[in-house]
Order: structure tokens, then C-alpha cells, then sequence
């Protein structure tokens, strides 16, 4: 979700009604890259999916609340827990930012597009219990209990199939969506990679954050306006 497509001209253009929190929790104008997890960042979907919901909705103002930490295991995202490799607190950090935007709007969604570190035989198995008490969790401390989530599906690339494992956190992706209202499935088929066979090129990263906002707008146009 961080990004790490190259970051174009068309990526630093300025739309008005997006803005994005930053790294000092000030509210400034959401050019690319919006993310701050690791000393690389560059272009994710965050941005073209706020920018299609503008577009669909030009009486608003969007915020994006940037929590994202690149590599991180789903059991990073836990009260208290320490993402090692990048000495952050991701799940406590996610919450006080949103917090603090709150005090400026209203939390409309939570996109999410996370899994590959767990797409092995020893985290996979567990990775759909985990994702539903993530879920619940994340709800209950935002005092939303119908609050939109969107998984979003990882890549999936020809030069590299995906095992048993992959195929396992898929699944359990789609499941979630199917079992718990207010959950989405936002399909990244024909996307390409940067080159690396593991993050989206900055064309598919802005692409997917497209495909994220046809999902919202269709299925939430009605509360896009409440505050």
C-alpha cells in the first residue's frame, strides 16, 4: 500500500480537493509519494483512489491518513507490537494518526493491501483469523462498527506463480469479504510490476487505487457526503 511505483510529473500535480496527513500529522496537498515508512517511497494507490472518488464527488474534501509500513507481517499490526525492521509500532501508530485526522473530518474507509510476508507455510495458516481480528479491532477502537474495509489483492505475476501459500492468503482475502459485511475484494488481475516481480509499477499501483474507488463510489456514494 506504501508504494513503490517511480514517481511521474503527473504524480506531483495538485488537486485540490486531496489532501493527505503527513509525516508531522500537518495536512498538506497529496502529491506522490505520500508514504514515509522507508527511505524509498514512491508511488502507491492512495492517491488516484481519492482523486476518483473527487472526481465522482466534486462538492468534497478527501483525507488521506497514511499508515502503511512496507514488509511489515500481519502480526505487526497488533497493540503495542514492534515492526522490527523498521523499529515502528504500526498498529499504535495507524490509530493515533487517525485519531488526530478525525478531529478534521470523518473516517470513511480503511484500504488495505498487505500479505506477502505472510504468504508462507508458517504464517498463511493463520493469516485469515488474524485478518478478522484485525478487522473487528480496528472498528471497535474507531467506533465504527460498519466501517468500510477493501482488501486489496496482491500481485500476481506470470514470472513468478504463486505457491500453495500465496494461493492460501488469496483466499483468505476473498473469504473475509465474502463473511463479514462491509468488507471488499478489489481484484489487481492484468496488473504489472515495476521489475522486481514484486511491487506494482507506478501505471498498476495507480490503477488499483482506481479500481478501489469504483468499489467505494458504487457501494457508498449515499454516505460519501455525511459527516
Amino acid at each position: 500500500m506504501a508504494g513503490r511505483g517511480i514517481v511521474a510529473e503527473e504524480d506531483r500535480l495538485v488537486n485540490p480537493q486531496v489532501v493527505t496527513l503527513n509525516k508531522d500529522e500537518e495536512w498538506v496537498p497529496a502529491v506522490d509519494p505520500i508514504h514515509f515508512d522507508k527511505p524509498f517511497v514512491g508511488v502507491g494507490p492512495g492517491r488516484s483512489f481519492a482523486i476518483a472518488v473527487a472526481e465522482e464527488h466534486p462538492g468534497i474534501t478527501i483525507g488521506l491518513i497514511p499508515g502503511a509500513v512496507g514488509g511489515s507481517p500481519i502480526s505487526s499490526w497488533e497493540p503495542g507490537t514492534l515492526d522490527p525492521a523498521t523499529n515502528t509500532y504500526p498498529y499504535d501508530d495507524a490509530i493515533r494518526r487517525t485519531r488526530k485526522a478525525k478531529e478534521a473530518g470523518t473516517l470513511k474507509a480503511i484500504l488495505w493491501h498487505q500479505g506477502e510476508i505472510d504468504s508462507n507455510e508458517i504464517l498463511a495458516p493463520r493469516y485469515k483469523e488474524k485478518l478478522i481480528t484485525l478487522i473487528g479491532r480496528l472498528r471497535q477502537e474507531l467506533d465504527n462498527p460498519a466501517l468500510p474495509f477493501l482488501i486489496g489483492q496482491l500481485g500476481h505475476f506470470s514470472e513468478k506463480p504463486w505457491d500453495q501459500w500465496w494461493r492460501l492468503v488469496n483466499e483468505a482475502h476473498q473469504e473475509v469479504a465474502q463473511e463479514i459485511k462491509g468488507v471488499y475484494f478489489v481484484s489487481s488481475n492484468g496488473l504489472k510490476h515495476k521489475g522486481d516481480i514484486l511491487h506494482f509499477s507506478a501505471v498498476a499501483a495507480r490503477e488499483l487505487g482506481r479500481r478501489y474507488a469504483r468499489i467505494y463510489v458504487d457501494r457508498y456514494a449515499e454516505v460519501i457526503y455525511s459527516r
